[in-house]
């Protein structure tokens, strides 16, 4: 099956589009005209995220001020979350009165950020995303050990080394305690700052994110209406390229391994998306990006959502949101309070570039690879092949 053929055949609410040529939802339902991916011909233009049947579209944007992420000179790199209240700036907020100093720096932004909903108006609402990065995977483990060039060009092409897999990868040993960090930070917050957690949870289909937010939100003190019970979308997925990573694994296989997450109605067996050859272009990933967060800001009512994603996937949905650049290491969270405006009119067409052809060195490691250009060993040239995937 082709991905014209997978967006038309049974996928009328996909909410994970990255190829598409039209789409418009409507109480859920979508309806879409696909194209696959491609190198050639001219720009691709893709009907602007509508919702209320096309009738309307959502802008979004970055209230500042709240968080030290916002701020230019925070360093990405070295900022810890759990040392700094999640980044929370010590502050006061119009809504404080005379019972704030008897309330934590949480309770006191949390009531803030209802009032703002209380009083927005109908095409108006505010929201608090925690988005986090999956904790460390074997492929970023490997990536660290045999330096980028060579991870690029040529063992992420393949599924594993015999010793590791990375095809679609598991969390390491210290990924692990890296989700475990964030659990405890959520249960010390929680107890001590009484901060309140997130009302609904979405995750992208990687097995690194399942896992990650498994151990991060499994078992902590939750409101009883607002369980962990997370959202598997597939718009939430890292940007697509010809790594053996970016390959999802079966809807079976998720259903078995996380009985008790939810995947939204229209996801696939089988990957659909990656196809080892062709790579998600960033203003294609952008666009998907904003699809997904206009599905969940249309259908989904929370005020504090959080999203479990990868750095791309994360780098791309601040880009959307009007936040500044802020790259996430393995396992970090950032919190972002963004405004959202429902405008009454149609959207009008996005252009986005067409998906690139990508080769790699199959002949083993390259000699160089720079701006992304393999130069390979033995004046091999790189070719556009097939990774070297597992039978799974």
């Amino acid at each position: 099956m082709n991905v014209a053929q997978y967006f038309l055949n049974g996928a009328a609410n996909v909410l994970s589009v990255a190829m598409i040529s039209g789409f418009v939802m409507s109480n859920g339902q979508a309806t879409t005209t696909a194209s696959g991916p491609t190198t050639t011909g001219g720009m691709p233009v893709a009907s602007g995220v509508g919702v209320n049947a096309g009738k309307a579209y959502l802008t979004f944007e970055t209230i500042p001020g709240f968080f030290l992420q916002d701020d230019p000179t925070t360093n990405p790199a070295t900022f810890d979350y759990t040392a700094s209240n999640f980044g929370l700036i010590d502050r006061s907020y119009p809504t404080d009165d005379d019972s704030s100093s008897r309330k934590t720096q949480w309770q006191r932004f949390n009531y803030y950020v209802d009032q703002l909903n209380h009083g927005s108006g109908h095409n108006v609402q505010y929201r608090l995303l925690f988005i986090g990065r999956h904790s460390e995977g074997y492929h970023n483990a490997e990536e660290s050990f045999v330096g980028t060039p060579a991870w690029n060009c040529y063992w992420a092409e393949l599924y594993g080394n015999g010793t590791a897999v990375w095809e679609d990868p598991s969390l390491t040993p210290f990924g692990e305690s890296q989700a475990m960090k964030a659990h405890n930070y959520w249960q010390q917050l929680i107890e001590t700052q009484k901060i309140t957690p997130p009302d609904a949870y979405y995750v992208s289909p990687l097995a690194r994110c399942l896992e990650t937010a498994n151990i991060t939100y499994a078992g902590l003190p939750l409101k009883s209406r607002h369980p962990f019970i997370p959202t598997v979308k597939e718009g939430f997925r890292e940007g697509i390229s010809i790594h053996t990573c970016d390959r999802r694994s079966s809807k079976s296989w998720i259903a078995a391994n996380y009985p008790d997450f939810i995947i939204e109605p229209s996801f696939s067996e089988t990957d659909q998306l990656w196809n080892g050859i062709t790579a998600e272009t960033s203003s294609a990933q952008a666009y998907r990006s904003k699809l997904v967060l206009s599905d969940v800001f249309d259908n989904d009512q929370s005020t504090i959502i959080s999203i479990t994603t990868h750095s791309g996937e994360a780098a791309s949905l601040l880009g959307v949101l009007g936040h500044i650049p802020f790259s996430l290491v393995t396992g970090a969270i950032i919190p972002t309070l963004i405004k959202i405006t429902t405008v009454r009119e149609k959207p009008t067409p996005t252009t986005t570039q067409p998906w690139t052809t990508q080769s790699w060195c199959t002949n083993g490691p390259p000699v160089a690879s720079v701006s992304g250009i393999c130069t390979c060993s033995g004046g091999m040239l790189p070719v556009a092949a097939s990774p070297i995937i597992s039978p799974r």
